[in-house]
């Protein structure tokens, strides 16, 4: 080699390196400041959306596995766990104490935001802290969650994969340093992927991305969020197929005076609605009177509590989606509907109140399925003329409850009705469920999510600028 190509050669390098450098500037201002450049964004979060909603999805099924036997154990009833026949039905009592020593010290350690129901941390991230959650949040609740519902945790599903998606998209959008206002964006498109992933309800992810998550609609945010949310859709599809959550029965509205009979569904579904909020942070109240110990071990200890729970009402085992399809396909009776609504309420309190990880979204969907059903069981004995369907009105209850507790109608009813894919079911859908978040939000403006931020002082709708209210408020 010569000496004149000596010299050539670290020039040449330099210039490769530059050229290079340039390049990855020009992509990283294409992503972060160009329209484009956000949709590129938005479907990244939506692909890991879609995938960590399924990798969540059978981390619960094979820890459930693990322990019981059986991918779901909820609807088996008071049977022994395949892999611990010698222990018997006494396994109920000791899986959540297992559980909640392994997920208690992981939480405690490296994510205390972990802890709970997820969507509130996500909430305050984006009124307060510019749409930032720590990376670390996305692999800690999936680890916790898993290990709390597969022991029995009697939460659901959805808040997790919020905090997961939502974390998701705040670390890709930290690691590129966009705007505060497109973070916040990122965020409500990881919890509208996560949402749309579980579910396969791509446009009930939109509007809880928007409706509960973001709190306010743009042209950005809605185009954004539902390239993310179909995104998700597609991911999740693409590994499991159209293996629908929940396989609901067909129905539809019999008479349109059936629709005063939906109405009062819908008053009562916005007290229970209304009441599961307030039992929630009630229970929760108590355990943290009572644990005098370091928090770390409070689930271990707290498991105790669920897993006697668990002995009297097995059917309170895990997210619990098998009892609900039983419940609003008539096999249970009136007065075992209300004991499993009660059982809900309570056993996804305690959950927790002694520091489980998990949603609630599930637990308001099967409170409203059991509640609409035994409603429909009565009224239909009052009304036999009538011939009503009790499984319609378990449907709508599902719904309205849910409106009725985190004051969410539009994605309330979209969630109901792309589960079931029925369009004669919408009319009593939107009416019980305007009539349940109406009533609720007469009698408190604070929902279900909103309600756990206000306990530690933080009051996101003054931080978004939405003002407050003459409305009483708890």
């Amino acid at each position: 080699m010569s000496s004149a190509e000596s010299r050539r050669r670290p020039r040449d390098v330099s210039r490769a390196w530059r050229r290079s450098d340039r390049l990855v500037a020009s992509l990283h201002r294409w992503l972060v400041e160009s329209p484009s450049g956000s949709v590129g964004l938005a479907l990244l979060v939506g692909i890991g959306a879609g995938l960590g909603a399924v990798v969540f999805r059978y981390l619960i099924l094979g820890v459930t596995w693990a322990v019981t036997g059986r991918t779901d154990y909820g609807a088996a009833g008071r049977v022994a766990s395949d892999h611990l026949p010698w222990l018997g039905v006494w396994f109920l009592l000791l899986a959540p104490v297992v559980g909640g020593l392994i997920y208690g010290p992981l939480v405690y350690r490296f994510a205390p935001e972990a802890r709970g129901h997820g969507v509130p941390e996500v909430m305050v991230a984006v009124a307060r802290r510019g749409g930032r959650i720590p990376a670390r949040v996305a692999a800690v609740k999936s680890l916790a969650s898993g290990l709390c519902i597969g022991t029995g945790g009697s939460v659901g599903r959805e808040g997790p994969i919020v905090q997961i998606g939502s974390a998701l998209g705040s670390a890709i959008g930290q690691w590129l340093r966009v705007p505060d206002h497109r973070l916040r964006l990122l965020v409500a498109c990881g919890a509208a992927g996560g949402i749309s992933a579980t579910f396969n309800a791509p446009v009930a992810g939109v509007f809880f991305g928007l409706e509960v998550i973001l709190r306010r609609f743009s042209a950005e945010a809605f185009g954004l969020v539902v390239i993310t949310s179909v995104t998700a859709n597609v991911a999740a599809h693409s590994l499991v197929g159209a293996d629908h959550i929940l396989h609901l029965p067909d129905v539809g509205l019999g008479s349109p005076p059936e629709l005063v009979l939906y109405g009062v569904l819908g008053l009562v579904a916005g007290v229970v609605g209304w009441g599961f909020a307030r039992v929630l942070y009630r229970i929760e109240d108590l355990c943290d009177a009572v644990w005098r110990g370091p928090e770390w071990l409070r689930p271990g200890v707290g498991g105790l509590l669920l897993g006697a729970l668990l002995l009297v009402l097995p059917q309170m085992y895990g997210v619990g989606y098998p009892v609900l399809q039983n419940g609003i396909a008539g096999q249970y009776t009136a007065a075992f509907l209300v004991a499993l609504l009660v059982g809900k309420m309570l056993a996804t309190s305690l959950t927790i109140g002694i520091g489980g990880s998990g949603g609630v979204f599930a637990p308001s969907l099967f409170i409203g399925g059991m509640m609409g059903t035994a409603f429909g069981v009565v009224v239909g004995g009052v009304f036999p003329a009538l011939m009503l369907d009790p499984a319609a009105f378990g449907l709508v209850g599902m719904a309205a409850v849910f409106a009725g507790a985190a004051h969410a109608p539009i994605a309330s009813i979209l969630i109901v009705f792309e589960l079931t894919g029925q369009y004669s079911i919408i009319l009593p859908l939107m009416t019980a469920v305007v009539i349940a978040t109406g009533l609720s939000h007469r009698i408190s403006r604070d929902n279900i999510y909103t309600l756990k931020l206000l306990r530690r002082g933080v009051d996101i709708d003054r931080d978004l600028g939405m003002g407050g209210s003459a409305e009483p408020r708890e």
